[in-house]
């Protein structure tokens, strides 16, 4: 893969033998963040886990502190007083059948979260083959699927973001921006952490964090010590 001269100069900053502590691997990640725009800061963790066994999968949600630094757009199937609720909680888009053929025929999606109220989750069904290879299907485990749509959606405002494991056992996540202080960066890391360390399977042998990197959209990853995050 051909690296630019940009991502080549910060990567010098990092040295790939070294398992950084939180603090100082948040100050490179925002230091290599070079690019023209507010690159996003991710944290990506390897796990121990083996997502095709049921009792190894990892999946939820947490309000990070400090929000996500993106404007979150968000979809809520309800109908009738939950439908009128979702609107007064400050819903993108409020709906019920009448999205499905939008969405399927149109190729419709301006939004970032769907929740649903759970009587509506036969119809968001129908959207299966759509919205859930784009990580879009609501989950009661995310707390998307539920009857407290304000709720929901005051969260999903708020910087909640979800976590599961992709194909290679491996969670990617935003933490926030690169105008983010280092501070309101590493708070929103440790709340996610805890979140992941306490979403350990209790099936899993082993262990748990085999490598946690931070990077920003565009720059090189620092690696963590993983040994002091558990």
């Amino acid at each position: 893969m051909k690296r630019g001269k940009k991502y080549k100069e910060a990567a010098k900053a990092i040295d790939r033998a070294t398992l950084y502590d939180v603090d100082e691997a948040i100050a490179l990640a925002k230091k290599s963040a070079v690019a023209k725009f507010d690159e996003t800061i991710e944290v990506h963790i390897r796990t121990g886990c083996d997502g095709r066994h049921a009792d190894q999968q990892i999946r939820g949600a947490v309000v990070l502190p400090h929000g996500t630094g993106k404007t979150v757009r968000v979809l809520v199937f309800a109908k009738n007083a939950k439908a009128d609720e979702a609107t007064a909680a400050g819903a993108d888009f409020v709906g019920a059948e009448e999205l499905v053929p939008k969405i399927q025929k149109e190729g419709w999606l301006d939004f970032d979260v769907v929740a649903a109220t759970p009587d509506m989750m036969g119809v968001v069904g129908r959207l299966g083959r759509i919205l859930g290879p784009k990580g879009l299907m609501p989950n009661p485990k995310a707390g998307t699927v539920t009857m407290d749509v304000t709720k929901a959606i005051n969260d999903i405002k708020a910087g909640k973001i979800e976590y599961r494991l992709d194909k290679t056992n491996i969670i990617h996540v935003p933490i926030g921006k690169a105008s983010f202080t280092e501070e309101q960066l590493t708070d929103n890391f440790q709340t996610l952490m805890e979140a992941i360390i306490k979403a350990r399977p209790s099936a899993l042998k082993g262990q748990f964090l085999k490598s946690v990197t931070i990077a920003p959209t565009m720059g090189p990853g620092v690696k963590l010590n993983t040994a002091k995050l558990v």
